[in-house]
C-alpha cells in the first residue's frame, strides 16, 4: 500500500509531551502525528544513523527511553532535534517528519525485525 506524502505540507502546531517521551504534530492538511522520541531518534536523518549510502546505515540500539531535550526550528523547512544522549545532527525537514507519521507502523516494524535479526535490544 503506498501512502501519498505531500511535499507542500507545512505544521501547524508542534507539541513536545516530556513525560510520554511524544512529539505530537499536526499539518496545514489536517494530519496529525504523534511521533515517540524513540522512533524520532532511531529514524534520525543524520549521517552517523543513515550512513552516506544505501548499505551503510547504522542500527541504534538501547534507545528506548531516550527523551528530547530541545527541539529549533531551522527556517521554514526543518525542525532541528537534540536527544538526551547527546545526539544533535541531522534536519528534520516537514515532508519526512509527515513521511514518519505517515508511514509509523510500517517504519517502525521494520526497525524491529532488524533488531531481532542482530540480536539487538531497544534497552
Amino acid at each position: 500500500m503506498s501512502i501519498a506524502v505531500p511535499n507542500a505540507a507545512q505544521p501547524m502546531e508542534i507539541q513536545l509531551h516530556a513525560v510520554s517521551r511524544v512529539l505530537e504534530i499536526a499539518f496545514d492538511d489536517g494530519a496529525r502525528f504523534e511521533l515517540p522520541c524513540e522512533y524520532l531518534r532511531v529514524h534520525s536523518p543524520s549521517a552517523e544513523v543513515r550512513g552516506h549510502g544505501v548499505g551503510q546505515e547504522t542500527l541504534q540500539v538501547g534507545k528506548r527511553h531516550v527523551g528530547i531535550t530541545a527541539l529549533e526550528p531551522i527556517g521554514h523547512y526543518a525542525l532541528k532535534i537534540t536527544f538526551d544522549d547527546g545526539h544533535d545532527s541531522g534536519l528534520y525537514s516537514w515532508s519526512y517528519l509527515y513521511e514518519l507519521g505517515a508511514r509509523r507502523d510500517q517504519y517502525w516494524q521494520q526497525y524491529l525485525d532488524k533488531l531481532a535479526a542482530a540480536g539487538a535490544s531497544r534497552e
